[in-house]
C-alpha cells in the first residue's frame, strides 16, 4: 500500500496509543511503590490522567483556532517530546517524593493528590493534545477524513500497549527499559511520518536524537534512582506482582515490597509474637499454614517440631529472596506454595493445627478479602479439631480512638461469625487468636510447660500485656457493627476514614468541587456529550467492578487481570467499527447500547449474588467484552450527530475522558468503600437508565 501522509498519521496514533498505555501502567506501578501499595492512589492517578487528558484535548481545539495544523513536522516534534517525557515522568515519580515530603513520613489525601497531579501533568496534557491534533492535521490534508479512524487507531494502539506490557515487558524488562522499548517505537513512527519529505531535516533530526538519548540513558540510572531507604541496595527485582528490594544496613537485611518493609532478619519481637502466641495454645503442633511470614519466624516455629509447615506466598521472587538472604530458615519440614492464599484454601483438602496470617491491615480491596466473613469461613473449614487461627491489626495503646474502636469491633464481629472464642492480645500489634475452645492468655506459662525458651516473650510479655488491658480492650468494642464481607468492605471504609483523620482532613471539599465541576459541565453539555459522559463513567466503573469481583474469587492472578484490562480496551475497537457502519441509525443505536449496558451490568451482579463462586473466569471476560463493545459503538454515533467537525470531535473526546475520570473516582473512592460492590453497580445502572430515558426524549 502506498504511503500517504494520512497513513503516516494513523500509524503515529497507533504508536502513541501503545506507548501511552504501557507508560500509564508503569507510572501507576511506580506511584504504588512510592505510596506503599495504597490502592486509592490508582484512583487518583487515573482521575488526574483523564482530567489532564481532557484538558489537553480542549487545548488542541484552542490551538487549532489560532494556528494552522498543517505542519506535520510540528506533530512529529510533539510526539518526540512526548516520548522523552515518559521516562522523565517515571523518574520524577520515583525520586521527587523525598523532596515533596519528609523522608519516611506518610502523606495525606490532598498532598498525595497534588503530588500525583503535578508529576503527571506535562505528559498527560501533551498526550491529550496529540490525539485531536492528529485528527486536525489529517483533516487539513483531507477534509473528509473520518474522526472515527483516529478513534479506532487509538484503540488499536491502546490494546497493543496493554497486551505488550502485561504479557511481555513485565517479564523481560525493568520499568525504564520498558520505557525505552515502547517510546523508541513512537520516535521512529514520528520520523516515518516525515520520511521521503523535505520536512525531514536537521530541525527534526536533532529532537529525534535528543529523545533517543534520553530514552537510552534512562535505564542507566535505574538502580541509582531506587535508593531511597537506609543502607545499601543488595537485591532488586521487578516481578509481575511488585517491586522487590533488599537493603543491608549494619548487617541487617530488610525486604521492601512496593516500598513497604515486609521482612527483616532481626525482628525478634514480631517473629516470637507471631509464632508463639498461637502455637503455645496447641497441644500437639503437626501441621502449620503460614500466609506470608516474618523474618526469623521459621526458627521459632521449629521449636514445636511440626511435621509440615506450608508457607503460602504468591510471589516466587519474594520467597527466593528471603531464603537467599537467610531471612527465613530453610528446613526440611517447610513446603513453599506459590499461590494466592485464599484461592489455595478454597481448593486444598489439607487440615491444619494452626493458620497464621501475617498480612498488612486491609487498607486496599486486594488485602481486604483476607479479613472478610467469607475468608474466615474458609479458614475455619481447614482447621483441625482444636486448631487455632491467628491474624493481627495495627498496634493499640491505652487510649483507643473512635476509628480504632470501630476497626477492632468490625474485625472481632467478623471473626466471631465462625470462631466462638477470640482472644485479643495487645502486643507490638493487636493479635487475634481465634478458636472453638477456651484460650489461655498466659503465654509465658504455656511456653514453660512446653519447655520452649524465648528472648522477648518471657522477658517482656507480663509488662506489656495484662489482664486489665485485655479486659478493657474487649469492653471497648461496639456491639452493633456489621461484619466485613466481600461485597460490603466495611474495613476499607474505616481505613480510608483513618487516613483522613490522621491528617485532620476530610474528602468533602474535594468531592464537593468535583460535583460542582460536573454540574457546570452538564449544564453546558449537548445531548451527545451527555451520553458519552455516562458511557465513559460506565466503561471505567464497570472495569473496576469486574476486576474487584474477579479478585474476590480468583485472587491477584496477573495474567487474568491483565487480560480483563486488555479485553475492555479491545472491545472498544469492534464497537467503534460497528458504530461507524450504523451511525446513521443515531437514536436507535444509543437506545440499543444503553439498554445493553443496563441489562449486562444487572445480569452480572445477579450472577455474582447467586453463583459467584461457581462462575468461570471466562464469564468475567465476557461481561467486560460486552460492556466495552457497547461503549465503543456510541462514539461514532455521537460524533455523527454532533456534526462530525473538529469542534464536535473535541467535545466528544473530552466528554468521554471526563466521564471516565468521574467514574473512576466515584467508584473507587466513594461507592466501593462506603456502599460495596452491589450498590456501586446499582449506581452505574441508575446513571445509564437516566441516559436511556434522556435519549428517548431528546431524539424522539
Amino acid at each position: 500500500m502506498k504511503k500517504t501522509p494520512e497513513t503516516g498519521i494513523i500509524q503515529l496514533v497507533v504508536a502513541t496509543g501503545i506507548a501511552s498505555v504501557a507508560c500509564q501502567l508503569l507510572i501507576i506501578r511506580e506511584f504504588l511503590s512510592g505510596f506503599e501499595g495504597n490502592e486509592f492512589v490508582i484512583a487518583l492517578i487515573m482521575f488526574s490522567w483523564l482530567v489532564l487528558g481532557g484538558t489537553g484535548t480542549w487545548a488542541a481545539h484552542v490551538a487549532e483556532q489560532r494556528f494552522s495544523p498543517s505542519g506535520l513536522s510540528r506533530l512529529a516534534l510533539l510526539s518526540m517530546i512526548l516520548a522523552a517525557l515518559a521516562p522523565l515522568t517515571l523518574l520524577a515519580a520515583r525520586t521527587a517524593r523525598d523532596f515533596a515530603f519528609v523522608h519516611g513520613s506518610a502523606a495525606g489525601f490532598y498532598t498525595t493528590f497534588a503530588y500525583i497531579f503535578c508529576i503527571v501533568a506535562p505528559y498527560c496534557l501533551l498526550l491529550g493534545f496529540l490525539l485531536p491534533y492528529s485528527l486536525f492535521c489529517a483533516r487539513h490534508l483531507d477534509p473528509q477524513f473520518s474522526g472515527t479512524r483516529v478513534y479506532i487507531a487509538d484503540n488499536i494502539g491502546d490494546v497493543c500497549g496493554g497486551a505488550v506490557f502485561s504479557f511481555i515487558l513485565v517479564f523481560v524488562a525493568t520499568p525504564l527499559q520498558s520505557m525505552l522499548i515502547v517510546n523508541s517505537l513512537l520516535v521512529a513512527s514520528a520520523l516515518f511520518l516525515l520520511s521521503g519529505s523535505e520536512l525531514l531535516r536537521a530541525k527534526i533530526l536533532i529532537p529525534a536524537a535528543v529523545a533517543f538519548t534520553v530514552l537510552i540513558a534512562a535505564p542507566g540510572v535505574e538502580k541509582i534512582s531506587l535508593h531511597q531507604h537506609p543502607g545499601n541496595l543488595v537485591h532488586y527485582e521487578e516481578s509481575r506482582y511488585g517491586r522487590i528490594e533488599i537493603f543491608e544496613d549494619h548487617g541487617q537485611h530488610t525486604l521492601f515490597l512496593d516500598g513497604r518493609p515486609v521482612f527483616s532478619d532481626r525482628n525478634v519481637t514480631m517473629a516470637e509474637e507471631l509464632g508463639h502466641y498461637p502455637l503455645s495454645q496447641v497441644k500437639n503442633v503437626e501441621e502449620v499454614l503460614l500466609i506470608s511470614a516474618e523474618g526469623g519466624m521459621i526458627r521459632e516455629i521449629e521449636k514445636y517440631s511440626p511435621e509440615r509447615i506450608d508457607y503460602v506466598e504468591i510471589d516466587p521472587g519474594v520467597t527466593r529472596a528471603v531464603f537467599e538472604y537467610k531471612m527465613l530458615k530453610k528446613i526440611p519440614e517447610i513446603n513453599v506454595i506459590h499461590a494466592d492464599a485464599r484461592l489455595y484454601l478454597s481448593r486444598t483438602a489439607n487440615s491444619y493445627d494452626a493458620v497464621i496470617m501475617n498480612l498488612p491491615e486491609p487498607e486496599t480491596f486486594q488485602i481486604n478479602r483476607f479479613y472478610t466473613k467469607e475468608f474466615f469461613r474458609l479458614v475455619r473449614a481447614r482447621l483441625s479439631g482444636g486448631g487455632i487461627f491467628c491474624f493481627h491489626s495495627g498496634a493499640v495503646g491505652n487510649y483507643i480512638s473512635e476509628i480504632q474502636r470501630k476497626k477492632i469491633s468490625i474485625l472481632y464481629q467478623t471473626a466471631s461469625e465462625y470462631f466462638p472464642e477470640i482472644l485479643m492480645l495487645p502486643g507490638r500489634r493487636l493479635y487475634f487468636l481465634c478458636a472453638d475452645r477456651p484460650l489461655n492468655p498466659d503465654i509465658p506459662a504455656l511456653l514453660s510447660e512446653k519447655k520452649i525458651s524465648t528472648s522477648y516473650v518471657h522477658g517482656y510479655y507480663y509488662g506489656n500485656i495484662t489482664s486489665e488491658r485485655i479486659s478493657d480492650l474487649k469492653s471497648a468494642l461496639y456491639n452493633n457493627t456489621d461484619p466485613n464481607t466481600d461485597f460490603s468492605p466495611g474495613m476499607v471504609a474505616v481505613m480510608f476514614s483513618q487516613w483522613f483523620a490522621k491528617f485532620q482532613t476530610t474528602p468533602a471539599l474535594f468531592l464537593g468541587l468535583l460535583a460542582l465541576g460536573l454540574l457546570v459541565y452538564l449544564i453546558r453539555t449537548t445531548g451527545e456529550e451527555f451520553v458519552l459522559l455516562t458511557t465513559g463513567a460506565m466503561t471505567m466503573g464497570g472495569e473496576l467492578l469486574v476486576i474487584f469481583a474477579f479478585q474476590i474469587f480468583f485472587g491477584y492472578i496477573y495474567f487474568q487481570i491483565g487480560l480483563i484490562v486488555t479485553v475492555f480496551l479491545a472491545g472498544l475497537l469492534p464497537g467503534a467499527l460497528i458504530g461507524e457502519r450504523l451511525k446513521n441509525m443515531g437514536r436507535r443505536i444509543f437506545l440499543l447500547t444503553d439498554g445493553v449496558l443496563v441489562v449486562s451490568m444487572g445480569l452480572f451482579i445477579a450472577a455474582l449474588y447467586f453463583a459467584g463462586s461457581l462462575m468461570p473466569e471466562s464469564a468475567f471476560l465476557l461481561v467486560g467484552g460486552i460492556i466495552s463493545v457497547a461503549c465503543g459503538m456510541q462514539f461514532p454515533v455521537a460524533l455523527h450527530l454532533g456534526g462530525a467537525g473538529n469542534p464536535a470531535a473535541v467535545r466528544a473526546f473530552s466528554a468521554d475522558l471526563i466521564g471516565a475520570a468521574a467514574g473512576t473516582l466515584v467508584i473507587s473512592v466513594i461507592l466501593m468503600p462506603y456502599t460495596g460492590l452491589f450498590w456501586s453497580a446499582a449506581a452505574l445502572i441508575a446513571m445509564k437508565t437516566i441516559s436511556l430515558g434522556f435519549v428517548s426524549l431528546r431524539y424522539e
